[in-house]
């Protein structure tokens, strides 16, 4: 995806995390709005960490960036 293309894209309500929820991955989660909107806030977030409030109910989080270093990974 390009990423004048990813900088439009919305978020389904699937794709979201909702606060307080364990983070899936490490890495770069972005405040999405009620509706999947962009905010352009980032917050980094290790896995199994609870994901950070938000500044409005409804709001919630998307992976935007996975950490790729394989820390927490198995050998």
């Amino acid at each position: 995806m390009s990423q004048a293309a990813f900088a439009k894209k919305e978020f389904a309500m699937s794709d979201k995390l909702k606060p307080g929820s364990s983070a899936p991955r490490s890495g770069q989660y972005e405040q999405v709005g009620p509706r999947g909107g962009r905010t352009g806030e980032e917050r980094t977030v290790v896995r199994g960490e609870p994901m950070p409030p938000t500044p409005r109910s409804g709001m919630g989080y998307v992976l935007v960036d996975p950490t790729e270093n394989g820390s927490g990974k198995g050998k």
